[in-house]
């Protein structure tokens, strides 16, 4: 009994150390240092392809310096750069029956860089005026076509809010433009009947270049099998005014996340009793299409990664309240009751997902390594549903609740533990077909 006494006795002091390590390490200073340098509005919204993304970069470079992290195998720093290719719609040059349609009555669906349409190669269709304009856009912009799209009067407001939302570029793989696109779709307001036409469909054509930014800390007995954390660094950027404010700061959106990663990098860095390799990484254009992820993906073997971590928007208490958070995926392997288990004797409980209609697994940078058979869940506290503050200016640091933010990287801290010194691997997810 003695022994057992003291045994007990010295789990209950080496948690307490830990508890007392972390909480020396993961402060609200440095935390607050973390999430103010992302979302202020010097970083301008953090947009993918403008200055202050590199300028997040750059602070995160400097953030993964200060820990000692080590650059990805095969990288010579910690930015992991790619390119795509950019087309950006140019005026479209519409003639229907001798008339030249004025640009403010046409909305282009296309990705090509150039494209002539005419009645030999186009046809010209009518939307049906019992039906919303919304599901026939959508159904319409389904296929791979080249038409000529009719609107009624009685569509110019829906036309109107959809138009401008178009004219923003595509991004494409350099691939793609060895086969050119040839598929456009024009929707023409206010024009009834054609007879003739012709169209020329143009963007201008930019190779760009984009960049996560990834460090490690490399293993020890299981140095190739791979745990990654994870989260977005990019937003929206400056967008449309309201009440003079144009910047979209992305504080909880995901400043939040990309903090926590940040942290948990110092935090384990300390701690120094990984079994497996660690990957830290920050995602570049989540916002635009997931890129930065599936890019990262791409450079893996899937079958090496044991678990992710990735980590969006835990600014706020969750629908479950304080000191706790959801899990996406949560009944596609044991990843939760992994972390669960490991959070044993604390206040911290961790959730499924209560947003499934949302589909929220596979819309985040987790869903690329999870279609690949990874258990790679995001970690989030957002209520989505009633979230106001979601893509818009007001989503700053003055709106988030640090306590929440801090405790939540705490609770993730602790409960990867085992899954960091090697002990526990969640249960593959099925793989998509």
């Amino acid at each position: 009994m003695k022994k057992i006494f003291l045994v007990a006795l010295a789990g209950m002091a080496t948690l307490q150390l830990s508890a007392q390590n972390i909480d020396k390490i993961i402060t609200r200073e440095y935390t607050d240092h973390l999430i103010k340098t992302l979302s202020s509005d010097a970083m301008e919204g953090r947009g993918t392809f403008t200055p202050g993304i590199d300028k997040a970069a750059t602070f995160i470079e400097s953030e993964f310096k200060k820990i000692d992290l080590k650059p990805l195998t095969g990288e010579s720093t910690f930015r992991q750069t790619f390119y795509k290719v950019r087309l950006t719609p140019e005026p479209t040059k519409l003639v229907i029956d001798g008339k030249t349609i004025p640009q403010e009555n046409i909305l282009v669906n296309s990705k090509s860089a150039s494209l002539s349409l005419d009645q030999s190669n186009a046809e010209v269709v009518k939307l049906d005026t019992s039906k919303t304009f919304s599901q026939q856009f959508r159904t319409i912009g389904r296929g791979a076509k080249r038409l000529i799209v009719l609107l009624d009067d009685k569509f110019a407001d829906d036309f109107k809010r959809f138009k401008s939302f178009s004219g923003r570029p595509s991004i494409v793989d350099e691939k793609d433009l060895k086969i050119p696109s040839q598929d456009a779709i024009i929707f023409v307001l206010g024009v009834s009947e054609v007879k003739q036409f012709t169209a020329e469909v143009k963007s201008k054509v930019e190779r760009v270049s984009l960049f996560n930014v990834a460090g490690m800390i490399p293993g020890k007995s299981k140095e190739k099998e791979l745990v990654v954390f994870s989260g977005h660094y990019d937003h929206l950027g400056i967008t449309k005014s309201v009440e003079g404010d144009s910047i979209a700061n992305g504080a909880d959106d995901d400043a939040s996340g990309t903090t926590a990663m940040i942290a948990l990098a110092k935090y384990y860095k300390a701690q120094k009793n990984n079994e497996r390799t660690l990957i830290f990484v920050a995602f570049t254009a989540e916002e635009i299409g997931g890129f930065g992820a599936r890019y990262f993906s791409e450079k893996l073997n899937p079958d090496d990664v044991v678990a992710m971590f990735n980590i969006e928007m835990i600014g706020k208490d969750s629908k479950f309240g304080k000191n706790s958070a959801f899990i996406t995926g949560y009944d596609k392997s044991d990843f939760g009751k992994i972390l669960q288990k490991n959070l044993a004797g604390t206040e911290f409980t961790f959730h499924p997902d209560p947003y499934t209609e949302q589909n929220l697994f596979y819309r985040s940078d987790n869903a690329t390594l999870a279609a690949l058979g990874v258990p790679a869940h995001t970690i989030s506290t957002d209520q989505i549903d009633i979230d106001k503050l979601y893509h818009t200016v007001k989503d700053e640091y003055s709106s988030l609740d640090v306590e929440n933010i801090l405790s939540t990287i705490k609770a993730i801290a602790k409960s990867a533990t085992s899954i960091v010194n090697g002990t526990d691997a969640p249960t593959r997810i099925p793989k998509l077909k």
